[in-house]
């Protein structure tokens, strides 16, 4: 039986290893180069381009040493839990020529226990017109934080941010048909978050669901429970293509990594979920370019666990609009976030589970067809 270990189990030993990471050089299908737009992260995860023209970056920072106890609450079982946490995790802005600045800094970060110390903290951001959302991961008192959950948050123009939905205490009242006892993490472990017509979209992978939240009012409704369908598959990453019929949600998988053994859904918004492709591996990132193709990034794709073996074996295939399959790019290491920029070029988020400084945006140039 394959072990079902969660997304923290699976990239936590990446941090040991981070210092044999290498950066890939080409793309495949004769596009370009892979040129590094940004390095220096503290493990990125998603990001977006902005109405402003400039890229936003989440980082799941670097934990911290504040913990809780089974007497607050529900711990994340051994080896895994118990986590500590802090308030390292930041939300970065790039402009096109690459310069950075500090939009949001001192936000909820966790670390499981050691060896692994896998941190998270903000997963992904998103914009609702001109205001941008955050998609906070690494918090809640079974992350090591006593007094603050997993939430949307809002981002104000002054640096603060302002709590909109509370993801945490969704989770616990609403229980999914099939958590796995095994592997479970009580305040989730959010990975992805797109918006459309204005509400958001948001992908917890533990508990297996996608689910709406209005920014205006914080009302969360569930839009799809996955794990009732398909039990625990981990989905992670959403996006929304309007010729694609709905969203698309693609799953990472359970551990060790099975080369083709996961799957390209899509889900309405009224709900219906079905399977649209199979044969993919650990999916992490999908995106959709402005003629209807969709990029699905695959964060490795070796057969075993996560570890120095997987190192670039991370590549993002391309399905166009006439269900045509083609590699993009190869040679990336533990890439976790993936969107589609003003110039036509992928940005992905490289080294992402590969700890503290090692994390890289890179620029993946495309084609519209081949």
């Amino acid at each position: 039986m394959r072990n079902t270990v969660r997304i923290a189990a699976a990239f936590g030993v990446l941090a040991l290893t981070a210092a044999i990471l290498v950066t890939p050089t080409a793309t495949a299908g004769g596009a370009g180069t892979i040129t590094v737009f940004a390095s220096g992260l503290n493990n990125p995860r998603g990001l977006e381009w902005g109405p402003d023209g400039n890229l936003y970056v989440a980082e799941g920072g670097t934990g911290g040493t504040t913990s809780t106890t089974a007497n607050q609450c529900t711990q994340v079982k051994p080896p895994i839990g118990p986590y500590t946490g802090g308030f390292s995790a930041d939300i970065l802005r790039f402009s096109p020529g690459g310069t950075r600045s500090l939009v949001v800094g001192g936000l909820p970060s966790d670390k499981t226990a050691p060896p692994r110390n896998f941190e998270s903290g903000v997963a992904d951001v998103a914009f609702v017109g001109t205001t941008m959302y955050a998609l906070e991961a690494g918090a809640g008192c079974s992350h090591g934080h006593a007094t603050v959950d997993n939430a949307i948050l809002r981002v104000n123009g002054n640096g603060t941010t302002t709590q909109v939905a509370d993801l945490s205490t969704f989770l616990m009242a609403n229980p999914v048909a099939q958590p796995d006892d095994d592997d479970f993490e009580p305040d989730g472990t959010w990975y992805s978050m797109v918006s459309f017509r204005g509400d958001l979209y948001a992908v917890e992978p533990n508990h297996g669901e996608v689910d709406r939240i209005d920014p205006g009012t914080g009302a969360i409704s569930r839009v799809v429970d996955v794990s009732a369908t398909y039990g625990h598959i981990v989905p992670t990453a959403i996006a929304f293509g309007g010729l694609f019929g709905g969203f698309a949600l693609g799953n990472l998988g359970t551990f060790p990594v099975v080369p083709g053994s996961e799957q390209l859904m899509r889900v309405t918004p009224g709900g219906s979920i079905s399977t649209v492709r199979t044969g993919f591996t650990t999916i992490l990132g999908l995106a959709f370019d402005w003629w209807g193709n969709l990029y699905v990034l695959e964060s490795m794709t070796a057969a075993g666990p996560p570890g120095p073996a997987q190192l670039g074996t991370g590549k993002i295939v391309r399905i166009n609009i006439f269900g045509q399959t083609s590699t993009i790019a190869t040679g990336l290491s533990f890439p976790t976030g993936m969107t589609l920029g003003p110039d036509g070029a992928l940005y992905v988020s490289n080294l992402g589970f590969a700890g503290p400084g090692a994390g890289q945006i890179l620029r993946v140039p495309t084609t519209r067809f081949g």
